[in-house]
């Protein structure tokens, strides 16, 4: 591939990110007109209560300036970032719902689990739809042993992706900046494996989306002005989710995002280890975030060393993708 493609993506998402740095004020002075501050769970950290109002559904800028830069310069003749685009929005409209019936003040806690999981199911339906039918994925890529199709059971490999990894990414939002970052990190990866199969649309997409990340996390640096809320994590990870299926690399999804697996996996052990023997905990408090900060580290040493795994995480995932041919 020409080097031009990798040029004119890293100038697109540095593009997004200042796009995102002008929205950002706007988006601050709206939120903060309209009350739209974060309700923090009783039972999280006593350090979080501080966090209580803090301005949420931050999301917003992250898929509103990757919006603008994909309509401006990744979409003319790439009708296929049609789905990207399509949900990132979307999974972004039904965590900004969710976070609207959470508002301080409000006296629901959010959308009910089942409800949030049947929409996030009919979006990734659609999603593995479009995938398989319309673009012609259905293969799954084996580092370092084969490469073979799936067929229709690619439909449900690929709704179960989308839904497990916009719920990983949602409990990975704990803390400010580690969603944000580590995200960041597995779609600049993504960016990287869809550089080395030569899918340009895909490459520029991926830095869009860092770069609109790196301007929601000019203000949400701890401690945080704004939180990123549903309306941003499951649009993270929804779309890293289709991401990575568009690469065909969606086997190396758990290795890229490392963390967000880790977290998610925290949350399931001891939930099964407080039934199993119970009420006893397997960790201080799950997600395994506030498991250290309960153990003395402080939210910035948490966020940073989680960062560092996924920078490694990131690094060998790009690694096992160079194992296998590129997706057809």
């Amino acid at each position: 591939m020409d080097v031009d493609v990798m040029v004119y993506s890293l100038l697109v998402g540095a593009f997004t990110f200042l796009v995102g740095l002008f929205l950002g004020r706007p988006v601050i002075s709206l939120l903060r007109h309209y009350r739209i501050g974060k309700a923090i769970r009783e039972e999280g950290p006593a350090g979080h209560q501080a966090k209580v109002g803090t301005l949420t559904m931050g999301g917003i800028l992250i898929f509103a300036a990757t919006f603008i830069s994909t309509i401006l310069f990744n979409l003319l003749g790439r009708l296929s970032m049609l789905l990207p685009l399509t949900v990132v929005v979307t999974s972004g409209l039904i965590g900004a719902f969710d976070d609207m019936l959470g508002l301080v003040g409000r006296n629901r806690g959010g959308l009910a689990g089942r409800v949030k999981l049947l929409l996030l199911t009919i979006l990734a339906t659609g999603a593995a739809l479009v995938l398989h039918f319309l673009l012609g994925y259905e293969r799954i890529h084996i580092p370092f042993i084969v490469s073979f199709s799936l067929g229709w059971l690619y439909i449900p490999v690929a709704i179960f992706v989308i839904v497990g990894t916009a719920n990983a990414v949602n409990l990975t939002d704990g803390l400010d900046t580690l969603a944000g970052g580590t995200a960041a990190m597995a779609f600049a990866a993504y960016g990287i494996i869809a550089y080395l199969q030569g899918q340009s649309y895909l490459v520029t997409f991926c830095f869009t989306v860092v770069g609109a990340i790196l301007a929601f996390l000019w203000y949400n640096a701890y401690p945080a002005q704004l939180m990123m809320g549903d309306t941003g994590s499951l649009a993270l990870g929804a779309t890293l989710a289709t991401v990575a299926l568009m690469t065909g690399q969606w086997l190396l999804l758990p290795v890229v995002g490392f963390v967000f697996v880790a977290v998610a996996v925290s949350v399931i052990l001891q939930v099964a280890y407080f039934k199993l023997t119970g009420g006893k905990r397997l960790f201080r408090m799950a997600p395994i975030h506030h498991h250290f900060e309960l153990v003395g580290w402080s939210e910035p040493q948490v966020t940073t060393r989680f960062w560092l795994v996924g920078i490694c995480a990131a690094m060998v995932g790009v690694a096992l993708a160079l194992a296998v041919p590129p997706a057809t």
